[in-house]
């Protein structure tokens, strides 16, 4: 999406969208395609983090990126606990409280933390919506995952899709309950480096835009040169 068009749609995520275009210019993705997704966790522990609107900061932080690397504004949102909801897709020009928007529309309820539901859902997604660009999945969490071994499995049988996920801790990225998404950087069993992962510290909201989009994008270009190496993106 054009600068014209955002101001013209959303004039409040201009700011974002500028510092979104920094980090990708530095990172050497400026003109680079990818449909953005944005996988929410909705664990119990999460609850004070819906309140304070940390989440629905990084809702629209994910919006301004994916107007950067999208033409059609759009994200769908993946909300998750023990299991994933459907993927309900949030506008740019609709964003203001997107994420209540989406939970009432979903039904959401607190539970724990599973990233593999979620994780089917992006994918089955994605293999549906006749997407031909790479998939980039902002896949956000406060808490180590139930799951880990179903989790690496399907990071695993991922690594030849057209797909990054970048995981994004909610806490301090050297916190016990990062540990399992710490350890991805050394996976084996993939054929490219698709996960990365980053933190925000205790207060998301706090962490600068550009701050964020730099660590959110630090990962992805070497994915993509393996990606293209082995002919799984253009």
């Amino acid at each position: 999406m054009s600068l014209a068009k955002v101001q013209a749609e959303a004039p409040a995520l201009v700011s974002l969208y500028k510092a979104a275009g920094v980090s990708l210019r530095k990172q050497g993705l400026d003109g680079r395609r990818a449909a953005v997704y944005l996988v929410l966790d909705h664990s119990a522990s999460m609850s004070a983090l819906y309140k304070n609107g940390s989440v629905q900061r990084l809702a629209e932080q994910s919006l301004a990126l994916s107007a950067n690397l999208d033409d059609d504004g759009t994200v769908p949102v993946v909300l998750f606990h023990d299991k994933a909801y459907e993927p309900y897709e949030v506008e740019i020009g609709r964003h203001h409280g997107a994420v209540e928007q989406v939970r009432t529309a979903v039904g959401a309820s607190f539970g724990g933390t599973r990233y593999a539901p979620a994780m089917k859902a992006v994918l089955k997604h994605y293999r549906g919506c006749g997407a031909t660009d790479p998939a980039f999945v902002i896949f956000q969490t406060d808490g180590a995952a139930f799951d880990r071994k179903a989790v690496a499995k399907l990071l695993q049988e991922s690594s030849g899709l057209p797909v990054f996920w970048q995981f994004l801790g909610f806490g301090e990225h050297d916190s016990r309950q990062f540990a399992f998404l710490r350890s991805l950087a050394s996976l084996g069993g993939r054929a490219t480096p698709n996960a990365g992962f980053c933190a925000t510290g205790r207060r998301p909201q706090d962490l600068a835009d550009g701050v964020l989009y730099e660590q959110l994008l630090a990962a992805y270009p070497a994915w993509l040169a393996a990606a293209r190496a082995a002919g799984i993106t253009g």
